[in-house]
């Protein structure tokens, strides 16, 4: 059965307890005091312990969401894992966060969208649930901890670990749900952030060097204008197609890369400072998870209306970007 529009039934995220300071990364790479939070906005940062799985963190978050909506476990017709760092290459993490969370009657699949996967899978769910008029699970998760190079002090400082969920559902009315999104990528940018081993183009051997398997930002310079330039353009286009000023934006809840790029974005679109949601200080960059995991912080502060205007962008590895502007 179709439905007109979408609905956020319930959000949820969760975080690892270890909490990692700046202070104490500053210690380990010789920087001075305070240079991370000048040049990045981050205090902290979560980091999971050995024993913990990237997918016991998404099953967490899920949990809270499906909680929050007092959902039929039944009713859910699909998860969407948003995830850069799934437990294994193969099979893929979604699967199992769905046999954990007990959705027997759900299909599950993993979105490799780096830092805008996140968009790309509530675009995704969204279309869903208008097509179908079953509830789509949006779970986002990272363990980035695990792909740190130490010699490189910009992940370093950056990088941490987070989940966050967003159970979608129908609703009647069609002005609500997603109203306007842009979605862009620009593969010039293809090697500004990667790992380079363990795909088809470099596969895991006797000989790969440990530096190969870990996160390499090769011009952060590049990379902080064009994610500047995306998220900008997209939130622009996404506007627009809503039929929408700024100014109707309730809240802008940006990918939390770091606070020069976001709060850079926001200038260029004139976002008012009640408006932005920032949450870089306490939890770090955790690619896709920090939209999901700043909307569910957001709505424990101040919970999200029925009515309120959304304003979500993204940028990062690819280049993949995005915007969406939901109404709630």
């Amino acid at each position: 059965m179709k439905s007109a529009g979408t609905r956020i039934l319930g959000l949820g995220h969760a975080v690892p307890a270890r909490r990692v300071s700046s202070a104490e990364i500053e210690a380990s790479l010789g920087l001075e005091a305070g240079w991370i939070e000048r040049r990045t906005g981050v205090r902290e940062r979560r980091w999971a312990e050995p024993d913990e799985k990237l997918t016991d963190l998404a099953a967490q978050a899920g949990e809270s969401a499906l909680d929050a909506a007092g959902l039929e476990r039944t009713d859910v017709g699909l998860l969407l894992l948003a995830t850069s760092t799934p437990d294994r290459l193969l099979p893929p993490s979604g699967p199992l966060v769905a046999h954990k969370l007990g959705l027997s009657r759900a299909g599950a699949v993993d979105l490799a969208g780096a830092c805008a996967g996140f968009l790309y899978a509530l675009s995704l769910a969204d279309a869903q649930v208008r097509a179908h008029g079953r509830a789509v699970l949006v779970i986002a998760a990272n363990l980035l901890s695990r792909r740190i190079n130490f010699a490189e002090r910009g992940g370093a400082a950056l990088f941490a670990d987070a989940a966050g969920a967003v159970l979608v559902g129908p609703v009647d009315d069609p002005a609500r749900g997603v109203v306007g999104q842009s979605l862009a990528s620009d593969g010039a940018g293809y090697r500004l952030v990667s790992i380079a081993a363990g795909g088809s183009e470099q596969p895991f051997g006797a000989d790969t060097p440990i530096e190969d398997t870990r996160m390499a930002i090769s011009n952060g310079g590049a990379l902080f204008g064009e994610a500047v330039r995306l998220m900008t353009a997209c939130s622009q286009e996404a506007l627009a197609e809503a039929g929408l000023a700024v100014d109707a934006v309730d809240r802008f809840v940006p990918h939390q890369a770091n606070a020069r790029i976001f709060a850079a974005v926001g200038r260029k679109l004139g976002v008012a400072e009640a408006a932005m949601v920032d949450t870089v200080a306490d939890y770090g960059n955790s690619s896709a998870a920090t939209i999901p995991l700043s909307l569910s912080l957001s709505h424990e502060a101040r919970a999200i209306r029925p009515g309120e205007t959304l304003l979500l962008a993204a940028a990062g590895a690819g280049l993949t970007g995005g915007a969406l502007v939901y109404r709630g």
